[in-house]
């Protein structure tokens, strides 16, 4: 397959490149520089501008383009910047599917878990209702425009949460800390924080591309649930650390304000039964393994 990516520099989209490299199919990277080689295309989503034409030969499109909520704390500047990275990044995909004759069959595009906003520990399945906060209203703007592709193309909503990898992501402030004897739960602990390793995003992505049967939104989420402190604990375990200094909640969100309410604070209990049931078997299907792969050395 040719598999078109935006945001292919970031986290998931390099391991999206190394894998699709390595089951011997085309990653092709949407950069906003001028292309390099054949494997990349020149676009402006903030101009709205990406050649239709370009899109003729192409298999699948894969859209994870989009400023990272993790930036913390969200001034007003950076949550406008937060809205339209997604919606330009979008808008200009679907705009450009419209145009094109020979049509992908498939676009994965990018939604968080977040549209489900802060549910204690109810299970929250796909079909779940928008919840309420900043995060969940940015979701649903996302999913929408996404689903305005056109007839003919295939669209599955890759809902992505905390994604646990080696140095990046979710775990790049607290595994240092950790690492260093100093590290500990977010507040009371209790908080539900779903999580997947960052291999196996990457191939649950491939794996929807290759479902013809997969539609609408997937929680991309291990099966096995855990809460902060589980997940906190199980890390210090693999280092061999201890995890007794918490950080207290009060002294979160003065730091952190809103961000810390709604990603660090904030509870989702995430069902993967529509991902299973499309038979993706997970490599890390337990936070066990998936921790022990996070600490290992290369």
């Amino acid at each position: 397959m040719r598999v078109l990516i935006s945001g292919a520099s970031g986290l998931i989209g390099t391991e999206l490149q190394k894998q699709l490299l390595a089951l011997g199919h085309t990653p092709i990277a949407l950069v906003r520089r001028t292309a390099n080689n054949v494997n990349e295309l020149e676009w402006n989503p903030s101009l709205g501008q990406l050649d239709s034409a370009a899109l003729e030969d192409i298999d699948a499109v894969v859209n994870l383009a989009g400023a990272t909520t993790g930036k913390l704390p969200w001034t007003k500047q950076y949550k406008a910047e937060l809205i339209q990275s997604r919606l330009d990044a979008t808008k200009t995909i679907v705009q450009a599917l419209v145009k094109t004759q020979n049509k992908p069959k498939v676009l994965i595009s990018g939604s968080a878990s977040g549209i489900y906003g802060d549910c204690g520990d109810e299970l929250l399945v796909e079909s779940a209702p928008k919840g309420e906060g900043f995060l969940a209203d940015l979701a649903n703007q996302w999913e929408r425009e996404a689903m305005k592709a056109p007839s003919g193309v295939r669209v599955v909503l890759v809902r992505t949460t905390m994604v646990l990898s080696k140095e990046l992501g979710a775990l790049g402030r607290l595994l240092p800390l950790i690492r260093a004897g100093v590290g500990g739960q977010l507040g009371n602990g209790k908080q539900w924080w779903a999580w997947i390793s960052l291999p196996d995003e990457a191939r649950a992505i491939i794996h929807l591309i290759n479902t013809p049967t997969a539609s609408g939104p997937y929680n991309l989420t291990a099966p096995e649930a855990a809460t902060c402190k589980e997940l906190v604990r199980a890390l210090g375990k693999e280092l061999k650390r201890p995890t007794l200094i918490p950080v207290p909640a009060f002294a979160l969100k003065l730091a952190f304000k809103e961000g810390a309410k709604e990603l660090l604070l904030c509870s989702q209990k995430m069902s993967a039964a529509r991902l299973l049931a499309t038979g993706f078997v997970f490599e890390h299907p337990t936070l066990q393994s998936a921790c022990a792969w996070v600490t290992q050395s290369e």
